[in-house]
């Protein structure tokens, strides 16, 4: 059973930076493609960014640029960099499998003065 866990959200100004972690369970993960996706209050669920075993990335053209997601197979854990952040950045942040179809609590990324 595919188990993620979500980190690293909080409050941020606008302009600021945070990092946001994710560590998966249940997988062969150093095997799996992970993405990041977000749910902003009254929008539905998109993806930011995402992430192959080889390494290529992927990125939301409203974020290319100002995030980096990276992985590290050692420690299971896929992140995702965030800088320059925009109050349209507020939303709840989730990873995934993303040849699975379960998703963990999320983080709240909350960007505002």
């Amino acid at each position: 059973q595919v188990q993620l866990v979500e980190s690293g959200g909080g409050l941020v100004q606008p302009g600021g930076s945070l990092r946001l972690s994710c560590v998966a369970s249940g997988i062969e993960f150093s095997n799996s493609a992970m993405g990041w996706f977000r749910r902003a209050p009254g929008k539905q669920r998109e993806w930011v960014a995402q992430i192959l075993s080889t390494g290529t990335t992927n990125y939301a053209r409203s974020v290319k640029g100002r995030f980096t997601i990276s992985r590290d197979d050692a420690k299971n854990t896929v992140y995702l960099q965030m800088n320059d952040l925009k109050p349209e950045d507020t939303a709840v942040y989730y990873c995934k499998v993303l040849s699975r179809d379960s998703w963990g609590q999320g983080t709240q990324v909350t960007v505002s003065s």
